[in-house]
């Protein structure tokens, strides 16, 4: 574990860790603070370091190469990718399998670029669906709804002025986990913090809210 951690010696008088999404681990120091010490802290904190290396690494994708037999996640689902030579790109998913017809069989960018913009124009739909079905219950208008990559966090809510963020990412998640992030974004509407009430009123309309959160720790 030392040997993945970043000390940082500085006039300062308090320890500070810090885990990045980019799995970057770094512990600030005082100049003269003795080994054991750091020591000390790296044991006590151990369990955390490893946590937070876990809950970032849900947000990075797998590198992929963009090439027929590689797996695409798609609502909890995996698809086989079949790359195809066609005068018109186009993007079909069908019997387990997603076709990506292009010119360019060797475009390793042209073909990401159509994937993203295949996963963005389901999200639009799938993702306004639920909110259209979520905000009957939270009773709140939404003035914006923004979808993209997001690096930390399955979705976020700027309650005062009503905007929406979520990730991109989801649609590769489950149906019901989907939902449960949706449904959380909007009850920041009503409920502003992560307190008693935030997930009192969420049980209260989504019992099983426990469960559909673990699934976004699912990679397919």
């Amino acid at each position: 574990m030392l040997d993945e951690i970043k000390i940082i010696y500085k006039p300062v008088k308090n320890i500070t860790l810090k885990v990045k999404p980019t799995l970057e681990v770094i512990l600030t120091v005082p100049i003269n603070i003795k080994q054991y010490e750091i020591d000390k802290v790296l044991e006590k904190r151990h369990d955390w370091i490893i946590k937070q290396l876990e809950f970032f690494k849900k947000f990075i994708p797998s590198k992929k190469e963009f090439v027929s037999g590689e797996s695409f996640a798609y609502l909890g689902q995996s698809y086989r990718l079949k790359i195809s030579q066609a005068d018109t790109e186009s993007i079909l998913l069908s019997d387990e399998v997603l076709y990506v017809n292009l010119k360019d069989k060797t475009d390793e960018q042209k073909k990401q670029q159509l994937i993203d913009r295949w996963y963005k124009e389901k999200a639009e739909v799938y993702f306004k669906n639920l909110i259209d079905k979520y905000i009957t219950i939270v009773n709140k208008p939404v003035n914006k709804i923004t979808i993209r990559k997001m690096t930390t966090r399955w979705g976020s809510c700027n309650p005062k002025k009503a905007y929406i963020n979520l990730n991109l990412e989801l649609m590769k998640k489950h149906p019901s986990a989907i939902e449960y992030v949706v449904f959380h974004e909007l009850t920041h509407l009503i409920h502003y913090h992560h307190d008693h009430n935030f997930y009192n009123y969420i049980a209260t309309y989504m019992p099983d809210w426990k469960m559909r959160k673990e699934r976004l720790l699912h990679v397919l």
